[in-house]
């Protein structure tokens, strides 16, 4: 690890007398590490998007940063330096306190929006009072890059779990990941089931740069190996949020497979899904998809939802989904590799067909 910063007056340098560590964003991501990431970013750019497992221990508040940027383009650097100083120094004993609360063993990785003043200002005065003090080079913003490059540049196949609405296709991928495949549950990330109804039980949907941060952190999670790396087939946004460019392009050039559910298992699982939610969110969640379901369909649901009959309502629901998932399909140009036919409507069973499908395949194509 070295140290990269240079100081930019003598009111820095100062500041800056102590040598501080620093560790790359590839090698935070390669390597991972006992010590705790305090972001030390304002409180509302922590809000908008942060590195998942990360602690905001704050230089400035918000309304801090704001007038010392202000000073900064509108005056000069050094009277937004020495305005920074006079919030800081007020603190100083609450950082210190803060981060022996936050990292009880005093091992410690800073990082700011591009590992400038703020994690440098930070790291000087905690290396004063903790074991270990390190800075991530770039900050923030080179980790998000260094995360876009490590999807990128992905090594481990993926493989794509798809299937019309109602094929239970999460539940299949919750039990393949019982079973020992590695799956990422993109919707459980986006708080979202990827319909006009996959709002519905969920908590409020991170933002974007959020979303993107968990997706990079956990394909860093993984570990080197040849096995796939299981995900289920979706639009490129799923509810309000988006997926990284890099993940989309692999996505739609990874292996697909095709769950071929009959219809009557297909309205079982969505009845068992959806059914117990209020009536009021369902009929929401019709309207919404009412004009390219039509008026006298969405009429129709609206009824059987009312009179409790949630089977009527999944079938009508689905005249919309299938061809919108066809089309999907088409518009992506993603051809599946195979279709699985289950011989049962059991999640655990159809894990088991699709690792051994997919197991033969692999060996079969190894083999010529």
């Amino acid at each position: 690890m070295r140290n990269t910063y240079r100081p930019k007056c003598f009111l820095e340098t100062l500041i800056y007398f102590i040598i501080i560590p620093t560790i790359s964003p590839q090698d935070w991501l390669r390597q991972g590490s006992a010590k705790v990431l305090l972001d030390v970013r304002s409180p509302g750019e922590f809000a908008h998007g942060h590195w998942p497992g990360a602690r905001n221990l704050p230089l400035f508040s918000n309304e801090e940063r704001a007038e010392v940027g202000t000073l900064y383009k509108q005056t000069s650097p050094d009277a937004a330096f020495l305005r920074g100083l006079e919030f800081v120094g007020q603190k100083m004993r609450w950082y210190v306190e803060e981060a022996r609360r936050l990292a009880p063993e005093g091992k410690v990785v800073l990082h700011c929006w591009r590992g400038g003043q703020r994690s440098q200002s930070m790291a000087w005065l905690l290396a004063k009072a903790l074991p270990e003090v390190t800075v991530i080079e770039g900050g923030y913003k080179a980790l998000r890059h260094a995360g876009r490059a490590l999807i990128a540049g992905l090594s481990r196949p993926l493989w794509i779990l798809g299937g019309p609405t109602g094929a239970g296709k999460t539940k299949v991928l919750y039990a393949l990941r019982e079973q020992g495949a590695t799956v990422i549950d993109l919707e459980e990330m986006a708080h979202h089931k990827g319909s006009s109804f996959g709002a519905l039980g969920e908590a409020p949907q991170p933002t974007v740069e959020q979303f993107e941060n968990d997706i990079f952190a956990a394909f860093a999670g993984l570990e080197n190996s040849d096995e796939p790396i299981w995900l289920e087939n979706e639009s490129r946004s799923i509810g309000r949020v988006y997926l990284p460019n890099e993940l989309w392009e692999l996505m739609t050039h990874a292996a697909l497979v095709q769950l071929a559910i009959p219809q009557d298992w297909r309205i079982e699982n969505l009845v068992t899904d959806y059914a117990s939610y209020p009536v009021e969110e369902l009929i929401d969640a019709f309207n919404r998809i009412g004009k390219r379901l039509g008026g006298q369909h969405v009429k129709a649901a609206t009824e059987a939802v009312q009179a409790g009959d949630f089977a009527t309502a999944a079938a009508i629901a689905l005249r919309y989904y299938d061809k919108a998932y066809q089309g999907s399909l088409e518009k992506n140009g993603q051809q599946p590799l195979f279709s699985l036919t289950p011989t049962d409507n059991n999640p655990n069973h159809q894990a088991t067909q699709l690792l051994n499908a997919q197991r033969n395949w692999s060996r079969n194509k190894s083999e010529t």
